[in-house]
């Protein structure tokens, strides 16, 4: 890796959770009320350890990095 490279090593520890991380974000972007509550309802019971949170906001993360595809109008007049 170069000096002013944006690549990073951080794979996630649990490959699964991170899904989930990723299928939530991407829920409450598209206003998905009823997955998000089902995501956040088995996160609670499970009792996520330190590592598996941190896989969690990962995936939500790399998601959110993500720009939406289409941006609001500006010009609401037609």
């Amino acid at each position: 890796m170069g000096f002013f490279s944006r690549k990073s090593n951080d794979t996630p520890a649990n490959p699964e959770i991170t899904e989930l991380g990723r299928e939530y974000a991407i829920a409450r972007r598209h206003g998905d009320r009823k997955t998000v509550k089902r995501i956040t309802r088995q996160i609670g019971e499970s009792g996520l350890s330190e590592g598996d949170r941190t896989s969690f906001e990962q995936g939500r993360d790399s998601y959110d990095a993500i720009p939406p595809a289409y941006s609001t109008r500006r010009n609401r007049r037609r």
